[in-house]
């Protein structure tokens, strides 16, 4: 294996700065006296990164000249916008997923950016079995399952072929995104709890990897520090845990108390590819109940194997779900 020069960095353009994965991010690097430039595509996403300690640069995802001024003198790119909806139109998943990642490819290639990282999720190996210890050899699938572990998977194919003697790129694949300020997964159970909505499929006893959001931005430092140019690393928090604990103590930090209401898995998938595909066939944008996709993401097991990062990049998880878990119920 070659050894890889440790990057040094002093400024850094984000995309996606206003989500949640690139505020925790912008705030980290700022913290460390990173300079930090963020795209921001309105009034209300300048203000956040603006908040978190960046500079926005009001430009859009497919403004290859706009981001490439903005890039401009970083010595690192972090891709962290993404359609990460459970459903919606293919071709808008397309556009700012694939598509999107074109253009910041494109832009950090004419700005002269030596290296990349790319946020992308365990979804692009969802082929319709259980994930279970999965690590990067792991294939593509040929055919995988909803709009956006398609796209996503598109996007690391572009990803990994740009990778050259002047742009190395790398790949970081979390799972299971959680922590304080999320915007996103906690919110929607949540309100699946108080509508009487919230079930369990199959008990939701069956194992699940996590990565909490301050281990995410740890890993893509490292990444961008160190990774191997073309390489893709899977970051988790550790061993993975029942699918029904991590839920129950997301919850529990709102005061918030599951029901014991179940679903079997076989039930929930048939329910799921009737409804998805009806959906799909009358062009109903609502989300479905079951979309076909989140049924194998949370109704089974999805567990997969961050040994490569820890070997490669130093990696090790830098908060616990204990402590993760007191910084939400303290907040």
């Amino acid at each position: 294996m070659a050894v890889v020069e440790t990057l040094v960095m002093k400024r850094v353009f984000v995309t996606g700065g206003s989500g949640f994965v690139g505020r925790n991010l912008i705030g980290a690097l700022t913290t460390d006296g990173i300079e930090v430039r963020a795209l921001a595509r309105s009034d209300a996403a300048a203000r956040t990164v603006n908040e978190a300690g960046g500079k926005a640069c009001r430009v859009e995802l497919d403004d290859v000249d706009g981001m490439r001024a903005a890039m401009e003198g970083c010595d690192v790119v972090f891709h962290c916008a993404a359609k990460i909806d459970e459903w919606g139109d293919p071709r808008e998943f397309h556009r700012i997923n694939v598509e999107g990642t074109e253009a910041v490819l494109a832009a950090a290639r004419a700005a002269g950016v030596p290296r990349l990282v790319h946020v992308s999720t365990e979804a692009v190996i969802l082929d319709g079995t259980p994930i279970v210890d999965a690590n990067e050899e792991r294939p593509l699938p040929k055919n995988p399952i909803g709009s956006y572990a398609r796209t996503k998977g598109l996007a690391e194919v572009r990803v990994r072929a740009a990778n050259d003697d002047a742009l190395t790129t790398v790949i970081v694949r979390p799972r299971f995104v959680w922590g304080k300020g999320d915007t996103a997964v906690l919110p929607r159970l949540v309100e699946a709890v108080q509508n009487g909505r919230f079930v369990w499929l199959s008990g939701g006893r069956y194992l699940t990897s996590t990565c909490h959001v301050r281990n995410l931005v740890h890993g893509m430092r490292l990444a961008a520090e160190k990774g191997r140019g073309g390489e893709i690393y899977f970051l988790t928090d550790g061993e993975p845990l029942a699918f029904r604990e991590v839920i129950t103590a997301l919850l529990a930090t709102r005061d918030v108390t599951p029901p014991e209401k179940n679903l079997p898995f076989f039930l929930a998938h048939a329910i799921a590819l009737v409804g998805t595909g009806l959906y799909r066939l009358f062009g109903i944008h609502k989300t479905p109940p079951l979309p076909h996709a989140t049924v194998h993401l949370i109704g089974e097991t999805v567990t997969v194997d961050d040994g490569k990062a820890r070997k490669e990049l130093g990696y090790s998880s830098i908060i616990s779900r204990a402590e993760g878990l007191a910084e939400m119920r303290d907040a």
